[in-house]
């Protein structure tokens, strides 16, 4: 018992370094050309999995669609009861079975190929590997099986022969001490799903803005949500013109309670009064200085930012020049303003 955990760790360790090698080598090109065929999908990529492979296969659609790359997980139980419509012309399946031999998995095969969508299967079948789908005759990617000479034969696993594209994620041994539960092959399977993801999400050219705007609530994608989406405009935006008394210009700060105000004129920026500017012009002028117009008190050099950055770009703007607001500008026309209290909101701080 002392040194399971450890064991465990190492064990499963120790056949992601080996998935590591077959990607470098021998699987190198059926990987590459699984990630091409994803990628000319004209439909979603369809994974399915049954039991503990069936957990890793939900997870690896949640994260090929949040990826840029729309798929969907299809329970096979489900699927001969009834929910085989889920799977039309132009998709891709992606199964997963360690045996690949699963009677669940293996039904759906003719219905599969009877849609002509292309097959990729990850298998605990070490001659899977060498099996892969010719996409030459087919530029979408997404055409129906091949002749067979355009493959090259295995000797493996049901579902890995009648795969276009077998990818090997066998292993040395499972971390479980009876040889028995889903572990090793679970974490394998894992993995290599992360890297079809990945590469994928980097051949289509995947952003930090694309994963914000699949990722709205999470607190990643609120850190990489927009200013203009938290910013304060219209009727919230406090603003005067140059020739505002300073006792409205005190009034129209404290009704938008932003603890500052644009000086505009038109929509032109021309500088904002802060509450830090009002203290100081009290301490020089005292009472004298309620005489004094917008203009006179301004700020002439504002900072700015544009409603397309990202609100992490704001927080790191007002970090590093230790104030609570930005005025938003789009091309020296004001949009509006965002104050620290906005971001706060986001819990990025």
């Amino acid at each position: 018992m002392k040194h399971t955990g450890e064991n465990v760790v190492r064990i499963e360790a120790d056949a992601l370094r080996a998935l590591a090698d077959r990607l470098a080598g021998p699987m190198a090109e059926g990987f590459h050309r699984a990630v091409d065929l994803m990628f000319h999908c004209q439909g979603r990529v369809v994974v399915t999995g049954m039991g503990k492979s069936g957990i890793i296969a939900r997870k690896i659609a949640a994260t090929l669609s949040s990826t840029g790359s729309p798929a969907l997980y299809l329970h096979p139980v489900d699927a001969v009861h009834g929910d085989l419509g889920m799977i039309v012309r132009g998709d891709v399946v992606l199964a997963l079975s360690a045996s690949g031999e699963t009677d669940e998995i293996l039904r759906l095969l003719a219905t599969i190929k009877r849609l002509q969508a292309p097959l990729i299967s990850m298998t605990c079948d070490d001659a899977a590997e060498s099996r892969f789908f010719d996409l030459s005759s087919s530029p979408s990617g997404a055409g129906g099986a091949q002749d067979d000479t355009s493959k090259q034969r295995s000797t493996g696993s049901t579902l890995a022969s009648a795969s276009d594209i077998a990818l090997d994620v066998s292993i040395s041994k499972e971390a479980c001490s009876l040889g028995l539960a889903p572990t090793a092959s679970t974490t394998a399977m894992l993995a290599l799903g992360d890297a079809l993801a990945v590469a994928l999400s980097e051949k289509r050219g995947f952003k930090e803005e694309d994963f914000a705007n699949l990722h709205p609530g999470g607190k990643l994608g609120k850190r990489l949500a927009r200013v203009e989406s938290l910013m304060h405009s219209g009727e919230a935006l406090p603003c005067v013109s140059a020739t505002t008394k300073m006792p409205d210009v005190i009034y129209e700060m404290s009704r938008k309670k932003l603890g500052m105000t644009a000086v505009v004129e038109g929509d032109k920026l021309l500088g904002v009064i802060s509450d830090g500017d009002l203290r100081r012009l009290l301490e020089r002028r005292g009472k004298d200085a309620l005489d004094l117009t917008a203009q006179d008190c301004m700020n002439r050099v504002p900072k700015t930012i544009s409603p397309q950055e990202f609100a992490a770009t704001a927080l790191a703007r007002m970090e590093e020049m230790k104030i609570t607001s930005l005025v938003v500008l789009d091309q020296d026309h004001v949009r509006g303003i965002v104050h620290l209290h906005d971001l706060w909101g986001t819990e990025m701080v």
